[in-house]
């Protein structure tokens, strides 16, 4: 019996079943162990990752108000402007073992070797054991997981929740009672909302798919399908709301301002700043004023429907793209009239539903979409190709799989072509492994030599993954600490991949300053500018970078923090974290993340520094704000400190002693 070939239950026709095999386990183990290690060695030269949610994580570890709702300093003076279940699990992890970069980061690492072992069990349920681990090999090594999974931003988080969402549809769907099934679909549910506690409206973008699949291929009748969706529909709404309805509840003045948001509402920012906005670029009080590329904050808006393949998601994610598109519309013309339960159909429902939903909202978004954010798409990626792979070969779909092997190594080279520097030779590569491997699928039934089949998957393997393997190997050999990340032979500090994903600090083709926007921290003539590295376009875009104060500061600041609530105040939370991060204690972010939302308002601000909880005012703050909707608060207080208090200078850093007003 060959590798490949299902086996039949005979109590249900559809369902396969896959015999034991005694080199399963040691396969799976060897391919969640060599994740972890991809995911782990050399972690610690990211520092503290994404600064932004270090701060958070911090802060969360000093107080649980602040963990609770996700708060960016202890006292819990603004929420971060994302809902905070990630910072949840980087919050204990810090208190549990002090604040570091592998306390911020490991957890990050293993929620990625659990994404893999949770894929390739859901792959292998369906598919059998070889397209298991083939999609948990293709997805460990696509570059943006390698990228994510060694980074503190949420989506590490999300992207375990929705497989492991994936993996529970998988069980409800082979359940053997539609009793069985409900719960299994009830924690699909609850998976999912869980996932709108990470990252708001994105986690909900596989909804369709998995509605559908049950729906399409899951026990019972069709009225009793449906029926069984309205309990996992309580339970999507209870997640993903349970939450929410706490912070809406909660007294205003006794809790954090929600960070993101223009008035103070969670709602608004789940269903407009993190929800409708990106889709349409109405999101108030961002940076750059409705999306991406220059002057976007450093956003990258795609508004194509190219953007996975010939914008700054392609080399990301998109290697095994083409292979999955090809091989899932052929697996479904091979299924044809098959029974509703078969699995091969809803596996295509499954992974590739999620990928066409999610890939499309992405493409055609005209707010703030990230390159990063492309993990969402990898483990769809992932599945649907070696699901189309492990299919079309038990079909002997010969000249099939040989046009799909030819266009992946076509798709490879023409990627790697945009780093001609990086392993040149490489490209060459790829398309002779894909030349052999096509020869050999077309030579497989007709010679009778059983190591073929072994060559030609090998030489498969080289073309397919030698392209997103390299890219993954030299992006986990790489520190990241930028604020907008990108995998890929480019990426790095200061670095996005071939430019593509909003290059760093100091880097030419950086976000420009927006219309209007001037004044803010600058660059000081002996390289200062507030301890961050603002070198290139300042003002209003130098709050997307974590300020990085000198050991001066840093000692003058710590030496002044008894007795104050804040140990300072400054505009914005990445320069906020920086301080926070270096010097142990809360530094208040005015303004949240992009500097315009109203906490605190000039009145609450003169009100702490008369209560004597804040001592410096760090940096020189804002004179305008661009022109999109958003509060001014911070400039008015920036004009009341520079109004009414003396500027030093401190390790090349403008500070204001806010006890000592000149009048």
């Amino acid at each position: 019996m060959s590798l490949l070939s299902p086996v039949r239950a005979p109590e249900r026709e559809d369902r396969v079943v896959r015999p034991a095999r005694r080199w399963y386990p040691v396969a799976v183990t060897a391919l969640l162990l060599g994740t972890a290690a991809l995911y782990l060695v050399g972690l610690s030269a990211s520092g503290w990752g994404n600064a932004f949610y270090a701060a958070a994580a911090q802060s969360g570890s000093q107080g649980w108000t602040a963990w609770f709702f996700g708060a960016s300093d202890a006292p819990a003076s603004i929420m971060v402007d994302k809902p905070p279940a990630s910072l949840w699990v980087l919050g204990l992890s810090v208190r549990l073992f002090g604040l570091s970069s592998w306390s911020l980061l490991v957890p990050q690492a293993l929620l990625g070797v659990g994404a893999v072992g949770f894929l390739t069990a859901a792959v292998r349920r369906w598919s059998g054991p070889v397209a298991g681990l083939l999609a948990g090999l293709a997805f460990a090594l696509t570059p943006v997981a390698t990228l994510m999974f060694r980074f503190d931003n949420p989506d590490a988080l999300l992207c375990l929740l929705l497989v492991a969402a994936a993996y529970a549809v998988v069980r409800s769907v082979d359940a053997p009672s539609l009793r069985a099934s409900s719960w299994w679909l009830v924690l699909a549910a609850a998976l999912v909302g869980t996932g709108f506690l990470t990252k708001s409206l994105q986690a909900f973008l596989v909804l369709p798919a998995f509605a559908a699949v049950f729906l399409v291929a899951g026990p019972g009748t069709g009225r009793r399908r449906l029926l069984a969706l309205l309990p996992a529909t309580a339970a999507l709404l209870v997640s993903a709301g349970w939450w929410v309805a706490v912070v809406e509840l909660w007294p205003s003045g006794a809790r954090p301002y929600v960070g993101g948001s223009q008035d103070d509402s969670v709602l608004s920012l789940a269903f407009g700043y993190n929800g409708v906005g990106r889709l349409t670029g109405d999101e108030t009080g961002q940076l750059g004023g409705g999306g991406g590329g220059p002057g976007g904050g450093g956003a990258t808006s795609t508004d194509s429907w190219s953007a996975l393949l010939t914008g700054s998601m392609a080399d990301q994610v998109s290697w095994l793209l083409p292979l999955a598109l090809v091989l899932g519309v052929a697996v479904l013309a091979l299924v044809g009239r098959a029974a509703r339960t078969d699995r091969r159909r809803a596996a295509v429902l499954l992974w590739g539903g999620s990928l066409l939903v999610t890939g499309v909202v992405f493409s055609l978004a005209a707010g703030i979409i990230h390159p990063y954010y492309a993990v969402a798409l990898a483990p769809w990626i992932a599945a649907l190709a070696a699901v189309g792979v492990v299919e079309a070969w038990r079909a002997r779909a010969r000249w099939t799989l040989t046009v799909a092997v030819l266009v992946t190594a076509g798709w490879a080279w023409w990627l790697l072509r945009e780093t001609p520097s990086f392993v040149p030779w490489l490209r060459v590569v790829v398309l002779v492994a894909g030349a052999l491997a096509a020869v050999g699928i077309v030579l497989a039934g007709r010679v009778g030599r059983r190591a073929l089949p072994l060559g030609v998957v090998t030489t498969a393997l080289v073309a397919g993954l030698g392209g997103p393997a390299a890219y993954s190997a030299v992006t986990a050999a790489t520190g990241h600490t930028e604020i907008i990340p990108t995998a890929g032979p480019s990426s790095g500090p200061g670095g996005g991949s071939g430019g593509r994903g909003g290059p760093g600090p100091g880097v030419s083709g950086g976000p420009q300053l927006p219309p209007g926007v001037s004044g803010g921290p600058r660059l000081t003539s002996d390289g200062g500018d507030g301890g961050a590295r603002r070198g290139g376009p300042g003002g209003a875009m130098a709050l997307l970078r974590a300020s990085e104060p000198s050991a001066e500061l840093t000692s003058f600041l710590q030496a002044g923090a008894a007795g104050y609530t804040w140990v300072a105040a400054t505009v914005g939370s990445m320069p906020a974290a920086g301080y926070q991060l270096a010097t142990g204690s809360p530094v208040m972010p005015l303004g949240g993340f992009n500097g315009t939302d109203p906490s605190p308002t000039l009145a609450e601000f003169q009100a702490l520094v008369a209560a004597g909880r804040v001592h410096w005012f760090l940096g020189e703050g804002l004179t305008s704000v661009p022109d999109t909707g958003g509060s001014d608060t911070t400039v008015q207080i920036t004009a009341w400190v520079t109004q009414h208090y003396t500027p030093t200078t401190v390790g090349g850093t403008v500070v204001y002693d806010l006890t000592h007003p000149t009048s």
